[in-house]
């Protein structure tokens, strides 16, 4: 099992990021060893993360796109979308409350991924707030970020 890579993003990313994007799946693959992608489903840069690595895996078989699901599937049940290999939620029970399911499943990503791909331009919402979380972890050595805007925020 090769390397893990997890993407989060502002959710209103335009079109004009996926060359980037694809360039940096295509990176990670090559130069890391990334075989795992994780992708969350809520935002425009989800969708474009899941399209560069289905892009990516015909030119690498060997790599996985799994859909991250920050609710209990037993809530919120969802059939695996077309392109990925499966579905993933990272907690052993149903306790994280709905209102913060969402930030704490993308820390615990943040916390088991090798690495991150962002495209984080603001420190407004979520998206502000995983990449705070995940620069402390890289401090330490514990995940590698790689941040897609030309304006990067400065957490």
């Amino acid at each position: 099992m090769g390397a893990s890579c997890f993407f989060i993003g502002h959710r209103e990313a335009g079109a004009t990021v996926f060359p980037v994007l694809a360039e940096a799946v295509e990176q990670h693959i090559a130069k890391y060893g990334v075989t795992d992608f994780y992708v969350g489903h809520y935002g425009g840069f989800d969708g474009l993360a899941a399209q560069a690595v289905k892009e990516a895996r015909e030119r690498h078989p060997e790599i996985r796109l799994t859909l991250v699901l920050p609710y209990h599937p037993a809530i919120r049940p969802i059939k695996t979308p077309k392109g990925f290999d499966g579905t993933f939620y990272p907690w052993e029970d149903e306790s994280i409350p709905k209102r913060l399911a969402i930030i704490k499943t993308n820390q615990r990503m943040v916390d088991t991924c090798d690495y991150l791909i962002t495209y984080a331009y603001h420190f407004l919402g979520g998206t502000g707030q995983i990449v705070e979380y995940a620069r402390k972890r890289e401090s330490k050595g514990l995940v590698r970020i790689t941040n897609l805007s030309h304006n990067p925020c400065a957490l």
